[in-house]
């Protein structure tokens, strides 16, 4: 069983989230997802403005960030339309989880992640990658339903899903 807390970024975090988020596009490389993520996406500067905005966060071992995640209160331009399906709540205030990534030596972060947003918002928003088989997987393990195919202010498609607190 993991000790894992859950802290807001500081400013002082930007080169270990940089970090983190390199360890998790090296996952999906490593799991056949060569595509999400290239390069230089999430950028320097949004993981900025996700600090700034008080968005960002760290899941910390001890005194180790081994993870980081964005947690942001909807609406969520990217998800105003969407396809092939519907949002399974659509009147219901959400949040949304975005740039989710660990390093490869820990275990149980989605769980933490998700159980935390969990405890804070009603309704949760999340997408992935096509090729993101890890993240599909544990998406749908922690009660989230498919919703359709979204796109982001890019063009390129995701696949989006949403959880409801059923009270």
């Amino acid at each position: 069983m993991n000790n894992y807390n859950i802290r807001k970024a500081a400013p002082a975090d930007l080169e270990r989230i940089m970090h983190l988020l390199d360890c998790g596009r090296e996952i999906m490389r490593s799991s056949g997802n060569p595509n999400q993520w290239p390069v230089g996406k999430p950028s320097r500067q949004q993981i900025v403005n996700d600090i700034e905005a008080g968005h960002s966060y760290l899941v910390v071992d001890g005194d180790e960030a081994v993870a980081t995640f964005a947690f942001i209160p909807g609406p969520d331009v990217t998800y105003a339309h969407i396809e092939g399906g519907s949002w399974t709540d659509d009147t219901t205030p959400y949040h949304v989880v975005h740039r989710l990534a660990s390093t490869a030596q820990v275990h149980g972060v989605f769980a933490t992640v998700i159980n935390y947003c969990k405890s804070v918002a009603t309704s949760l928003r999340i997408d992935t990658h096509e090729d993101n088989r890890i993240m599909q997987h544990n998406i749908v393990k922690h009660g989230f339903a498919y919703c359709g195919i979204i796109y982001l202010l890019d063009g390129n498609p995701r696949l989006a899903y949403q959880w409801t607190r059923n009270d």
